[in-house]
């Protein structure tokens, strides 16, 4: 079962499932598979790596302290990670096992800032590049044209990235809600507050209504609730697989 679980694994990251997510979740259960992501050719390490979300499927039972969490969506997609080094994009790769992915910087510059100011050092932006839900299976349609050779094709197609983190954290910044703030300053579509705790609720509509981006076109498959405190989800650290500070909701 790990060999068939390994191939369907793959398939998911290349865009092309071969069973469901609510299938693999189950199997993935009952027979203790823990593998994250694939093993990529032409792999390039990823700058820090991407992680994998804990899994919760009753807010009764979630991990964390929602009060104390900010709540997105979870959008349906394929992870990428944007490196930029003094604000000049240098390197984007797909998401592969968290550790290396394959470069699809040439495909990228047609949809992120290639510049971000003069940020020092090197920044790693993590989002999701998605297509619109009308289009059928749209997370396969976003993950297959990441592998695209024409990148003229590649840029004609209804495709959007939008960013739900960075490491280090963005000017220090002391709060998740503040890491998305400043995203969006810096030219980024983001993930969207969906709840927040009752004292950021003001912070969160503002960014909201700054945003003109459309969410609600994309697919989700549930959302995400991760620490607003930045220190505190930092102290709580990682597992080999997931932050310790975040979670998913999955539908």
């Amino acid at each position: 079962m790990h060999a068939f679980l390994d191939k369907a694994s793959v398939m998911y990251y290349e865009g092309y499932p071969i069973i469901s997510d609510a299938e693999f979740d189950l199997l993935a259960e009952k027979h203790n598979y823990k593998t994250v992501g694939y093993k990529v050719t032409d792999a390039v390490p990823h700058a820090y790596q991407m992680y994998s979300l804990q899994k919760c499927f009753d807010l009764d039972n979630a991990p964390l302290d929602v009060d104390k969490c900010i709540c997105t969506p979870k959008l349906d997609g394929a992870a990428v990670s944007l490196l930029y080094a003094a604000g000049s994009l240098v390197l984007a790769l797909t998401r592969g096992d968290g550790k290396q992915g394959k470069d699809i910087t040439d495909k990228m510059r047609w949809l992120v800032p290639t510049k971000i100011g003069n940020e020092p050092g090197l920044v790693q932006i993590t989002g999701e590049v998605v297509a619109p839900k009308s289009i059928p299976n749209a997370r396969n349609y976003a993950a297959g044209s990441l592998g695209l050779k024409d990148v003229d094709e590649f840029s004609a197609r209804p495709l959007a990235f939008v960013a739900y983190d960075a490491t280090p954290r963005l000017d220090r910044t002391i709060t998740y809600l503040c890491v998305l703030k400043t995203l969006h300053r810096l030219g980024f579509n983001t993930v969207l507050p969906q709840s927040q705790p009752e004292a950021l609720q003001i912070a969160a509509k503002r960014l909201v209504a700054e945003q003109s981006f459309d969410l609600s076109i994309y697919p989700t498959d549930g959302y995400v609730y991760r620490l607003n405190d930045n220190e505190e989800f930092l102290e709580l650290g990682y597992t080999s697989h997931h932050p310790r500070g975040a979670f998913a909701l999955k539908e």
